[in-house]
């Protein structure tokens, strides 16, 4: 048997479109690795997925394992025979295990002794042995967290399955898997193609399905959808909304995509483009359309499953269910603007934040209070930052946030703005969310950062606070991507802000509803934890960022700097011999148990090596003082870093722990002086 196509494909009624791609990719991952781990070689390997089959296939696979040699070990030789030479037990059990005679056994001969073996030849099996039970374990290992039964069977699987393909070639592998036994018969387009198609060959797979009105490679048709679109929103001279999770679930839903335009009444516009947008894309999968100011127009784009004789029947029918969506919206903007942000304080009275913790309006006053001093700090406007983090919370409350919560934060801003608040404050409430997710957009203004640090803030003092931390992956508020954007918004907006002292002023606005005694101290340290993520993510090597870890400077500027500093320090010929000596200093001085001297006494020295690098030092710490006082720690660095050569002089030339024991301190205290002008930045002795 040669080398052949294998096609396994699984049809079923409709999968959930958002899951589509992952039990797709997930069900090929494990053919894949069960292949190679069976040994059986092959070309190539490709997945393909629609809304009603999952399938992979596999080109110029091997058809056979290759048959292999297996050495079984049996007892020793000691103990295989008896003293007359006759076989023991133990040897005729194992030799009879093996379908052999002991006098049949070879012998295993090692610098440990001597053992019976068996070299046994082992038949490789062919595709059609082996396959199916690669699929029912593939199956089994799909991530299905709400499996399903159906009819009278036992049998449970995401969706109902009603075909399975096992073909090699063009040859019907037999087996069963969820109850189907493999047949030749696959699902063609629901609407477009009546009955099944039987497959006459593997290579055939992707052409035989496209008779059959099924474009079967995921890929092809989220091409062919974009390409689509893009011609659509140019012919409408606008710009379609794209997100690639809306182009995967679009994807998903259909097998033979169409691309077709719709409209809907213009007075509609009048509405804020947000909770327009979120009603298409959430609710009814449509692509909004903006023109070239970015104005919302009153067009969109959507995806169907058939290719109507009369596409226009299909677009209306889409327009019709559009409607009532955006008239809600509507509805919904019109009834909010009859009652202003500030009239909507009383109502956050009725909703918690968190037992423990209070109501919304409590958690409004502190960000109010937070926000005034954050905004202090930075110098802005004190009385825009408390009034916009004491209503940053009102829009919660209205019908358009209740009905499309994706738009908190944004209607508070429009409803800010007819309220005829000061458009800081308005912007301050779109704000006060962002970063939402990795990579978003941060807040425009400090009013914004401020209340967005101070959200945020509250947030993770009052859960640390009541000793409710995050846990493994269970974190219902939010607390790692609220540290995140807290480190994010400093350092990438410049704000010169301490996250201690913001912390404490924080817990301070608690007043007694905290029971943890060291919320300062658990916050702080749950903050600097999230360094190491943010930096990562710029691909800044974990060594130095434990090197400034280890410094623990609060303030995320001062963080920043100080990374900025070690990184280019690494990069320096110098840096690999002066991270080993500060490590050797370190040890050293670990190992030192008396006090050493307040300051080196030059009139201690005696070695050349020892004068040198305490002259070089003198001169060199003169240099960084001011430097250090302005926080150039990249050019204290630098200038550290000329410390090499008479440090390693010293090394070589000096015996630190000399036996008279005032020139040992005295050599000692140089060196601690020396390391501590660099640990003042950070440890470089960590760096690798």
């Amino acid at each position: 048997m040669s080398n052949d196509t294998l096609l396994i494909e699984l049809g079923t009624e409709e999968l959930p479109p958002k899951s589509l791609k992952t039990l797709a990719v997930t069900f090929y991952e494990q053919i894949k690795g069960q292949l190679d781990t069976a040994g059986l070689t092959y070309q190539d390997i490709t997945w393909f997925a629609t809304p009603r089959r999952l399938a992979v296939k596999v080109e110029a696979l091997q058809a056979c394992q290759a048959d292999k040699v297996v050495e079984k070990r049996g007892p020793a030789v000691n103990v295989a025979f008896d003293e007359n030479g006759q076989p023991s037990r133990a040897a005729q059990g194992w030799a009879k295990s093996n379908g052999i005679t002991v006098e049949q056994a070879q012998r295993l001969t090692t610098d440990k002794g001597e053992w019976l073996l068996h070299k046994a030849t082992v038949a490789g099996k062919t595709v059609a042995e082996l396959i199916p039970e690669m699929v029912n374990v593939a199956i089994n290992k799909l991530p299905i967290p709400k499996p399903m039964r159906w009819g009278s069977e036992r049998i449970q699987f995401i969706r109902p399955v009603h075909t399975l393909t096992m073909l090699f070639g063009d040859q019907l592998i037999a087996g069963e898997v969820l109850g189907v036994s493999s047949n030749i018969a696959s699902q063609g387009h629901r609407f477009h193609h009546h009955g099944l198609v039987n497959l006459t060959h593997a290579n055939n797979y992707e052409a035989q399905l496209k008779e059959a009105y099924v474009l079967v490679d995921y890929q092809t048709r989220q091409t062919i959808i974009s390409e689509q679109i893009s011609q659509a929103a140019k012919s409408l001279q606008g710009e379609a909304l794209v997100d690639q999770e809306l182009l995967d679930e679009v994807t998903a839903l259909v097998e033979w995509p169409v691309v077709l335009v719709g409209s809907f009444d213009e007075e509609f516009l009048q509405v804020p483009a947000e909770p327009l947008i979120y009603s298409m894309k959430d609710h009814q999968k449509y692509f909004p359309v903006m023109d070239g100011d970015g104005k919302l127009l009153n067009q969109f784009i959507f995806v169907t499953n058939i290719e109507s004789k009369d596409p226009q029947q299909v677009i209306k029918g889409n327009e019709k269910v559009i409607r009532p969506r955006l008239a809600d919206a509507e509805f919904f903007f019109k009834t909010d603007k009859k009652q202003t942000l500030e009239q909507r304080l009383t109502s956050l009275e009725s909703v918690l934040f968190q037992k423990q913790l209070g109501t919304l309006k409590e958690k409004s006053v502190r960000i109010a209070n937070l926000s005034s001093f954050i905004a202090a700090k930075l110098e802005d406007n004190v009385e825009h930052a408390h009034r916009a983090g004491l209503l940053c919370k009102t829009d919660l409350m209205s019908d358009m946030v209740l009905e499309f919560p994706q738009v908190q934060g944004t209607m508070g801003k429009y409803y800010a703005q007819h309220d005829g608040e000061p458009e800081a404050v308005a912007q301050a409430l779109e704000d006060q969310y962002r970063p939402r997710f990795s990579g978003d957009s941060l807040p425009q203004a400090n009013i914004g950062c401020a209340v967005a640090i101070a959200d945020k803030v509250d947030s993770l003092v009052g859960i640390f606070g009541i000793n409710q931390p995050p846990k493994g992956d269970k974190d219902p508020f939010a607390l790692r991507r609220a540290a995140i954007g807290i480190i994010r918004i400093i350092i990438e907006k410049g704000l010169a802000l301490d996250i201690a002292e913001i912390v404490q002023q924080s817990i301070d606005l608690y007043g007694d509803k905290l029971s943890n005694e060291n919320t300062l101290a658990d916050v702080i340290a749950f903050v600097m934890g999230r360094f190491r993520a943010y930096y990562q993510e710029q691909n800044i090597s974990v060594d130095i960022i434990q090197a400034v870890l280890v410094k623990s400077p609060t303030a995320p500027l001062d963080f920043e700097k100080r990374i900025k500093a070690v990184s280019h320090f690494r990069a320096l010929d110098e840096s690999s011999a002066l991270a080993a000596a500060n490590k050797r200093v370190g040890n050293i001085l670990a190992k030192f148990n008396g006090e050493l001297f307040n300051e080196f006494d030059l009139s201690l020295a005696i070695e050349a090596e020892e004068k040198a690098l305490a002259a070089e030092f003198a001169k060199v710490n003169a240099t960084v003082a001011p430097l250090m006082a302005a926080k150039d720690y990249q050019q204290a660095l630098s200038e550290l870093a000329q410390l090499k050569a008479p440090i390693d002089a010293f090394f070589d030339n000096v015996m630190v722990m000399a036996d008279d024991e005032q020139v040992k301190i005295n050599r000692l205290t140089l060196l601690n002086e020396i390391r501590n002008s660099f640990f003042a930045i950070a440890d470089i002795s960590v760096l690798q």
